[in-house]
């Protein structure tokens, strides 16, 4: 075998998984036929009791190669085979190979004679891999807390389709089984016992031996599952009884209110978990089979696959990165200990870089080490860091005033105020004392990075970082080329974000860059609709049946009125009689100007929020400013104005050539602002649309709204040839 290896202590087989061109097991064909074989050959030894399922690897495994899945519909297409069905042939092998684990060679009938399987995961084990736990007769896990375990299928367009859902809600009911299937929830090995995921966690160097041990004295009832022994209810009650028809009803209602109804594979898990319920265990996972092979056949979960798992992956792996040697940096200096430049600090003193924090006095210096402090406490506090672990993560941060402390950076972050004069005056301090091979990164958010390269000694070794707020939560991060940005400084930023464990974007130089180039005609757009007076609730749901995690007003709310404002006048400024002014203008002016509506930061925007920030309803007074509208407009023309609005904005990105790489564009947009997950990213929403579609809309609202809404050339010649944007830019991405 390639991948597994047999050995037997005494009357227990040890079958111990090790993939060696991998550095993380992933479940295959190959994989699947050999533990199989693996299997049969402990079911059919008498002198076997059982056996321990391990990992030699640090991690038991990450679950399912959904590469592979691409490669099997593909494949089945390109010799004009049945798609469904050799999925269905795939998804089917999985099932059968965990249920005679499960039932361990034992009697149909009686239940009786069977082998026991123990599962033993020194860390992560994750999707498919976490469902092969879920089908042994009992799990151990290595206490290894920074291990994790769950099922998070969900978060790429599917579900746990290899008795994950199936088992799951046998075990722990429908309620409390939800976290886990709806929001791919993931715990260490010490919360997954508490949650009845896992039955042992024991120190790592007696894993193995305390899995031999149950094992060898498991009892014959050991072997049958509660499913299949006679008698056996569903926690919290089956659907058609008085106590569990409730229970469907809420988690029905829950799913709906946090997925709009726009995601396949909640519906089509929801399904599967309901007529599961009402069948005997094989027939149920018939069932989830069933269910989940009509997902991967699902146009929606392809794209949301591709995007947040296939294109995801070669980003992170470096599929832009220039072929220069490493450049994972050693000593990062950050200006401005703010809130992003704290936020900045925090995650790469995380990671193990040394931070130089500076800022223009020791004063505020010290306010951004205080910052960092916090966000541990936090961590501590939900214990998810330890003190030891604090103490060691703050050692690694120096603020201070003094410039002269950067010398030693390989590394620079520029995170002060959003003014060219500024951010000029301190490039050259900075040049002054840092290395000569260091490279110099601005984070900023709208201003153009060449204009900014002009302040500095040595233009090919400065570059755009756009980091996100709050940067410890949010995944995306924006590298901008400037006109002279050497490949050098691009790698050092793409290994820098890797080094964090961000997800990098690397986009050429222009206004707003990728991201805010369509957020903000997003959340303009809804400004629009409130200046005409259109009800802002429909607004806002519009967006939220979309597919949108934050309505438009609302994020305008979270980012602030004031940097909406800031940014309205500074572009102003910059543009001169070029700017276009639009209702938005209009209704911030009114919001912030005059009405000292700053957003959640002051406690009142669009929304109102109470003494602790929390955001209530909408502002009442909005209507008598911007009185509702007697007619109001069509529900779905609010959606394709809302979408179209980012959809134009990434088009024109990528026509002129601001967006080099479409995988970035649609990746970008999932994980920097929320764009319709469900989709796969703008590009992939055209092509799943349809482009012909997509430019007929374009021109019934360029005719009623205005130029904003003219498709592009590009969108317009792709929909003349009858071509998709995947097929035109990525054909081997089309094909998976």
């Amino acid at each position: 075998m390639n991948n597994w290896k047999f050995d037997t202590d005494g009357d227990v087989a040890i079958i111990t998984w090790d993939m060696a061109d991998r550095s993380m097991n992933v479940m295959t064909e190959e994989v699947i036929r050999e533990l199989d074989a693996a299997v049969d050959k402990v079911l059919t030894d008498d002198s076997l009791k059982g056996a321990v399922i391990t990992s030699a690897k640090s991690d038991m495994g990450g679950g399912v190669d959904l590469t592979m899945l691409a490669n099997i519909k593909a494949q089945a297409a390109k010799e004009g085979g049945n798609v469904g069905e050799a999925l269905f042939g795939f998804v089917w092998a999985l099932h059968s190979l965990y249920r005679k684990i499960e039932v361990g060679g034992a009697d149909p009938k009686t239940k009786k004679g069977g082998k026991v399987f123990a599962a033993a995961t020194p860390g992560t084990a994750l999707g498919g891999v976490f469902e092969l736990l879920l089908g042994c007769h009992r799990r151990f896990a290595a206490d290894n807390p920074k291990a994790k375990l769950g099922l998070p299928e969900t978060l790429v367009g599917l579900f746990p389709g290899a008795g994950g859902t199936t088992r799951l809600v046998r075990m722990l009911g429908v309620m409390g089984a939800a976290d886990y299937l709806l929001q791919g929830k993931l715990v260490n090995p010490k919360k997954a016992k508490a949650g009845m995921l896992i039955d042992e966690v024991v120190p790592q160097e007696e894993l193995v031996s305390s899995a031999v041990a149950w094992v060898r004295d498991a009892k014959e009832s050991d072997a049958v599952k509660p499913w299949d022994a006679k008698g056996f209810k569903l926690p919290g009650g089956a659907p058609y009884t008085p106590q569990g028809f409730p229970t469907f009803l809420g988690a029905i209602a829950m799913t709906h209110g946090k997925t709009a109804g726009v995601y396949p594979q909640t519906n089509a898990m929801l399904s599967a978990v309901y007529e599961g319920a009402l069948v005997d265990m094989d027939n149920a996972l018939k069932i989830e089979a069933r269910w989940f092979t009509s997902v991967l056949m699902d146009p929606r979960s392809a794209a949301m696959i591709r995007s947040l798992f296939v294109n995801k992956q070669a980003i992170e792996k470096g599929a832009r990165r220039p072929d220069v040697p490493d450049a994972k940096v050693k000593s990062v200096g950050i200006i401005g200990a703010g809130m992003m430049g704290a936020g900045i600090g925090f995650v790469s003193a995380r990671a193990g870089i040394d931070v130089v924090l500076v800022d223009r006095d020791q004063e505020a210096a010290d306010r951004g080490y205080a910052t960092i402090e916090g966000l541990l406490d936090e961590g501590v506090k939900r214990k998810k860091v330890t003190e030891e672990a604090k103490a060691g993560i703050l050692s690694k941060v120096n603020a201070t005033s003094d410039y002269a402390a950067l010398s030693g950076c390989d590394l620079i972050v520029e995170a002060v105020f959003e003014d060219p004069e500024i951010k000029a005056e301190v490039t050259q301090k900075v040049e002054a004392v840092i290395p000569k091979d260091a490279i110099f990164a601005t984070n900023t958010s709208t201003l153009p990075i060449t204009g900014l390269a002009e302040a500095s000694a040595r233009p090919d070794q400065f570059i755009g970082i756009h980091f996100f707020s709050p940067v410890h939560k949010m995944m995306l991060v924006e590298i901008i080329k400037g006109e002279k940005t050497g490949d050098l400084a691009v790698a050092k930023a793409l290994d820098f974000v890797r080094q964090i464990k961000k997800t990098p974007i690397v986009v050429n130089d222009a206004r707003f860059f990728y991201a805010n180039r369509c957020i903000i005609p997003y959340l303009n757009e809804a400004m629009i609709m409130v200046g005409e007076g259109v009800n802002p609730s429909l607004i806002e749901n519009a967006a939220k049946q979309l597919g949108m995690p934050v309505a438009p007003l609302q994020l305008t709310d979270e980012t602030s009125l004031e940097l909406g404002h800031r940014i309205m006048m500074a572009t102003k400024a910059q543009m001169g009689d070029a700017y276009e002014a639009s209702l938005a203008d209009d209704v911030l002016l009114k919001l912030f100007e005059s009405e000292g509506r700053a957003g959640r930061k002051n406690g009142k925007g669009f929304y109102d929020y109470d003494e602790k920030g929390k955001r209530q309803k909408l502002w009442p007074d909005l209507a008598k400013h911007f009185p509702h509208a007697d007619e109001q407009p069509d529900f779905e023309e609010i959606q394709n104005r809302l979408i179209l609005a980012q959809v134009l904005e990434a088009v024109r990105a990528k026509e002129e050539d601001v967006l080099v790489d479409i995988r970035e564009g649609d990746v970008g947009a999932i994980l920097g602002w929320g764009f319709a997950p469900w989709s796969g990213g703008p590009m992939s929403w055209i092509d799943l649309t349809g482009p012909k579609d997509v430019v007929a809309i374009c021109d019934a609202l360029e005719a009623k709204y205005g130029a904003r809404f003219t498709a592009p050339a590009l969108l317009k010649d792709i929909a003349a040839k009858g071509e998709t944007f995947y097929g035109r830019f990525q054909p081997q991405q089309a094909a998976a």
